[in-house]
């Protein structure tokens, strides 16, 4: 077994998360790329046969551009917030046709004290949603099945944050999973303590969660007419 993170890489981000500048960035971009970004591409690496197990049409790219990895890099042309950085990293093993349609992913995010690693759907476009919602009204017992399983329940818990007060239109209230329907996002996710992240059993902790996430995202891509 082999460790991909460490204290440094919790020590870079904090510091960067403290520091929000280019000047600042580019005096530590040796311990980015050290601690951080080479890392994660290794973890990446070595998680596509873990990944492949799960779903053969997913995948964990190690490139270093167009890849897995996100840029660290924020898009802040439409933000109040001008930081020029992230103050985590994040990496998502995507579907092999994410590129020609919505597609659940799997993620992972490294942050100090706020680490986790989930699958889903986030910020899926309303006519996505739409399809998401009439595939579980037609489809009630294998929603059960993938969102409900106690397997699931247990270890991960359902994004919450973004809902509707009402049911959506078209919708019946009592329908027995209405609660879900009202949901912008589906998505699943638990919390990685900074021990775990940079510990021995990181890639095999990863690799367990693939497992138990896999019937949910099976269920998204079949809402969506995807292969898994």
């Amino acid at each position: 077994m082999s460790t991909y993170f460490s204290p440094k890489s919790f020590t870079f981000l904090r510091g960067l998360a403290r520091n929000n500048d280019k000047t600042w960035f580019n005096e530590h971009k040796p311990q980015y790329e050290e601690h951080v970004r080479q890392p994660f591409l290794r973890l990446i690496a070595d998680l596509q046969p873990d990944l492949a197990a799960v779903s053969e049409h997913f995948r964990a790219d190690p490139r270093g551009v167009g890849g897995s990895l996100f840029r660290i890099y924020r898009d802040a042309r439409f933000s109040n917030d001008k930081s020029p950085y992230k103050s985590w990293q994040g990496a998502r093993l995507f579907h092999e046709r994410r590129k020609q349609v919505p597609a659940p992913s799997f993620y992972i995010h490294l942050q100090p004290g706020e680490s986790f690693v989930g699958a889903g759907l986030w910020h899926p476009e309303p006519a996505t949603q739409r399809k998401v919602r009439h595939f579980i009204v037609d489809n009630p017992g294998s929603w059960k099945a993938a969102a409900h399983s106690p397997v699931l329940r247990k270890k991960f818990d359902f994004e919450e944050s973004e809902k509707l007060v009402r049911p959506p239109r078209g919708f019946e209230p009592d329908f027995e999973f209405i609660d879900d329907l009202k949901h912008r996002n589906w998505v699943f996710w638990r919390s990685l303590d900074d021990a775990v992240m940079t510990g021995p059993r990181l890639r095999q902790t990863i690799a367990a969660d693939l497992v138990t996430l896999g019937p949910f995202v099976d269920y998204l891509c079949a809402a969506l007419d995807l292969e898994f």
